[in-house]
């Protein structure tokens, strides 16, 4: 066995491999997408001092670490009610930051941590300048198997250039290494 993939499975380099195939680009914007374990975010948000209810109700969801790079020369504007995912035809929900408020507001989870968790998501809304570049999580229910997204993109300063669209298939919810 290769000395970088002793003391893990294949399955997870095998991951690891189609986590890096899943980067696309044109000429605009260039995306890219992490699928990151749930024992990876755990280690995040415990090393944070998260509530052990709050890191165990994360452990359970998809998080997906997206890069997104305007590499073009126009303002672009991402706005995630325009990105849908789905597997087999069915639609698979992305939850909404603001979905995650009353369940932390419920488990008195402090302030402080709310905060941190908003920011590391990816923003529902923004613009891109040219050359610019911004990242965050996005987090889906665990879905087994490949699962696409259609992410759409206004452009121009005033959002009325013409639309890009961007098809993206082969996504996966990274799992712990057996």
């Amino acid at each position: 066995m290769h000395a970088l993939c002793k003391g893990r499975s294949w399955s997870a380099l095998l991951l690891a491999l189609s986590a890096s195939a899943n980067a696309a680009r044109d000429n605009r914007v260039d995306i890219k997408f992490t699928p990151r374990t749930p024992e990876q975010m755990s280690a995040f948000y415990e090393a944070r001092g998260f509530p052990a209810p709050m890191v165990d109700l994360l452990a359970k969801q998809c998080f997906i670490t997206v890069r997104v790079h305007n590499t073009g020369r126009d303002t672009l504007w991402l706005d995630l009610s325009q990105w849908h995912f789905s597997s087999r035809g069915k639609d698979i929900p992305r939850y909404h930051r603001n979905h995650w408020l009353p369940l932390w507001n419920e488990m008195n989870v402090p302030l402080a941590n709310q905060s941190t968790f908003r920011w590391t998501l990816l923003p529902e809304m923004l613009d891109y300048q040219p050359d610019e570049s911004e990242g965050g999580n996005i987090i889906l229910p665990q879905v087994k198997g490949p699962f696409s997204l259609t992410a759409v993109f206004a452009s121009g300063p005033d959002r009325r250039g013409p639309p890009i669209t961007l098809r993206y298939d082969n996504l996966r919810c990274a799992e712990d290494p057996s």
